[in-house]
């Protein structure tokens, strides 16, 4: 994750650099440095991030047939196609720290009353659940989707990932759920997954993959949907999706309700 205040372009960027994975333009020649010294390691990553931000998408597609119509969406990144408000008809609010992810998300939804922005710091959850664009605009009196895809690999141990995910937990009511898609280097030889962490290193946050077991452990307080942690082209996959996974996904509830 990025911190608040000036955008130093010389410093990669975690958010822009998943940008040009995906074929954006949002980005700066340091990004791009950083993300084809990524993909001299890894070339299937854009395929990758497309299996990402189709895990997210199909897992909003699915709570909002099962009825949820709140959308808490941490460490959203830049703006591209699919976001979530055009996956649902609900309200939605995006947060994200890097002051140019949130310029762009405020751009791409301004006019549209049922979407907000926040620029909080997820490290932070006690700030982020008080921002009036968070507190103003959600209801936490009723079910609450907390998604976060592709942002918690970025979240330290010292940090406590655990202990965020649990306060934003209790600040929501049974029935609301939890969506989170997290990196992996279970099956990656050391050699290539010590090169992908040291390009990570240089960049604006450093990475930080985790095991299954350890992802599973971030569900505490939650039971898990069909079909559990798993890949993320496994989750409920579309006939013909392409199917390149570098981490894990999973949807859960709340249970309560």
């Amino acid at each position: 994750m990025t911190g608040l205040g000036d955008v130093d372009a010389s410093v990669p960027n975690v958010a822009r650099m998943y940008d040009y994975y995906l074929g954006g333009y949002h980005n700066f020649a340091a990004d791009r440095e950083a993300a084809e010294q990524i993909l001299a390691i890894f070339p299937d990553t854009p395929a990758a991030a497309r299996t990402n931000r189709r895990f997210l998408q199909r897992a909003v597609q699915h709570l909002d047939r099962a009825g949820v119509r709140q959308f808490l969406d941490i460490g959203t990144g830049l703006p591209t196609q699919g976001n979530v408000h055009e996956m649902t008809d609900g309200r939605v609010v995006y947060v994200d720290n890097d002051p140019v992810a949130v310029a762009q998300a405020r751009s791409l939804v301004d006019g549209l009353d049922r979407v907000s922005v926040a620029c909080r710091d997820l490290r932070d959850p006690e700030a982020l659940l008080a921002d009036p664009d968070v507190a103003g605009h959600l209801d936490f009196g009723e079910p609450v989707a907390i998604l976060m895809v592709s942002i918690l690999h970025f979240v330290p141990d010292e940090a406590d990932p655990g202990g965020i995910i649990a306060r934003l937990r209790d600040a929501t009511v049974p029935g609301s759920h939890l969506v989170v898609s997290h990196l992996t280097l279970d099956g990656v030889p050391a050699a290539p997954a010590a090169a992908g962490q040291q390009v990570y290193r240089r960049s604006s946050a450093p990475i930080v993959p985790r095991t299954r077991a350890e992802i599973a452990a971030l569900f505490d307080g939650y039971d898990l949907l069909d079909p559990g942690l798993v890949w993320l082209g496994d989750w409920r996959p579309d006939d013909g999706e392409e199917q390149v996974s570098h981490g894990y996904g999973a949807v859960g509830v709340r249970p309560g309700r």
